[in-house]
C-alpha cells in the first residue's frame, strides 16, 4: 500500500467547537466557507509553508523487513476540531486590534532572564501525513520537540514522537484497521536527541524595516503569518519586538481579527486570520492577550474545510545549560 504526504480539507458537516466565548457571553456562531479545492501542504524545518510541486512518498506498510511500530501515547488517537473563533463571520479588520495590543503587552517570563542558551518547547501535527491510496483518509503522529540553541548555533535538540491525530472521524476509523493489521507489538519508537552544529543564528531585528524584511511582508500575508511562526519558534522575542511585530501585521492587508480562542492545549488567547484563497487555506494566528507572544498558528484547508496543520509553541525561555 503506497500513502502519500499530503493535506486534504475538513468535510463540510465537521463544525467548530464552541469552545471561545462572544464578549456578550453568546457561543460563537458557525459557518462555512465555499472555496476552491486544495493543495498540498507540508510541514518543514519546524515552518508551516506550501509545497511547491510533487510531495515525498511513503511507504510504511510494504515489504521493506521492518516492523510497524506500535502507535505511542493514546493508540486510538483523536480527531482534530478547528479552532473555534469569536468572530467566525463579519469578522473585523484586525488593524486596530493589533495596534492595541503592541500598546499594552507585559512582559514574559523569560524577558527578566538570561542565558547562554534559548529554549523553545513545541508540539506539532502535520508533517508527514499518511494518505489512503484515494487521498482521503489521512493519519499523522503529533511531533514534540525540544531545542536548546546558543547564539553560535550549538546546542541540542531532543524529539518525540507522540499520538495519532486525524483530520475527521472517517480517516480514524480507516487507518485504526490499517494498523491493526499490519502492528507486530515492537513497542514505541524512542526519543531522539543529537547535538546542532555551529551555524551562527543571525540577530532579530528591533526596527519596523527590519522586522518587514524578516516576515517577508512583500509576499502578503500568507507568508507572513508563516514567517511570524518561525521567528517565534527561533528566538525568545523581547518584549518591544513583540510590540513591533504586531504593529507590522496591523499594516498588512488581509488579516482579520477573530477575537477570542482557546488554543489546543487550553490557553486562552486572541486570533487573527488570513484566508489565501490562491492556495486555498486559511492561516491562523494565536497570541498571548497580556505578552503579545505567538501561542499558535494552524492552517486550515477548505473545500471541504479541516484540519491541515498546527504547532503550539508550549515554552520559550533562557537557560545556561542545554536540557
Amino acid at each position: 500500500m503506497a500513502v502519500s504526504t499530503s493535506r486534504a480539507g475538513r468535510p463540510a458537516d465537521h463544525r467548530r467547537r464552541p469552545d471561545a466565548v462572544r464578549a456578550d457571553g453568546a457561543e460563537p456562531t458557525v459557518s462555512h466557507r465555499a472555496v476552491r479545492p486544495t493543495r498540498r501542504l507540508v510541514l518543514a524545518a519546524g515552518t508551516l509553508a506550501v509545497a511547491a510541486g510533487a510531495v515525498a512518498v511513503l511507504r510504511p506498510f510494504e515489504s521493506t523487513g521492518e516492523d510497524v511500530p506500535d502507535a505511542p501515547g493514546d493508540a486510538a488517537g483523536t480527531v482534530l476540531v478547528p479552532v473555534a473563533y469569536q468572530f467566525d463571520s463579519d469578522a473585523p479588520a484586525a488593524g486596530p486590534r493589533l495596534r492595541a495590543l503592541a500598546d499594552t503587552i507585559v512582559d514574559a517570563d523569560y524577558d527578566n532572564r538570561d542565558g547562554r542558551y534559548t529554549y523553545h518547547h513545541t508540539k506539532a501535527w502535520g508533517g508527514s501525513v499518511m494518505s489512503s491510496d484515494d487521498g482521503r483518509h489521512q493519519v499523522a503522529f503529533v511531533d514534540e520537540t525540544k531545542v536548546w540553541r546558543a547564539a553560535d548555533g550549538t546546542g541540542r535538540q531532543a524529539n518525540k514522537q507522540l499520538e495519532p491525530q486525524y483530520p475527521d472521524q472517517a480517516s480514524r476509523d480507516y487507518w485504526q484497521r490499517e494498523l491493526a493489521k499490519h502492528r507486530t507489538g515492537t513497542g514505541t519508537p524512542a526519543p531522539s536527541a543529537f547535538p546542532l552544529p555551529i551555524l551562527a543564528v543571525p540577530a532579530l531585528p528591533a526596527d519596523r524595516s527590519g522586522l518587514r524584511d524578516l516576515l517577508k511582508v512583500v509576499h502578503g500575508a500568507g507568508a507572513t503569518s508563516k514567517q511570524v511562526n518561525t521567528v517565534y519558534g527561533d528566538y525568545a522575542v523581547p518584549r518591544q519586538t513583540r510590540a513591533e511585530i504586531l504593529r507590522v501585521l496591523a499594516d498588512v492587508p488581509g488579516f482579520r481579527w477573530r477575537g477570542q480562542v482557546t488554543d489546543r492545549v487550553g490557553r486562552r488567547g486572541v486570533a487573527i486570520t488570513f484566508d489565501d484563497r490562491e492556495h486555498d487555506q486559511q492561516n491562523l494566528l494565536i497570541f498571548d492577550p497580556k505578552t503579545g507572544g505567538l501561542l499558535a498558528h494552524e492552517m486550515l484547508t477548505f473545500a471541504p474545510v479541516r484540519l491541515g496543520a498546527y504547532q503550539v509553541i508550549l515554552d520559550t525561555g533562557w537557560t545556561d545549560q542545554p536540557g
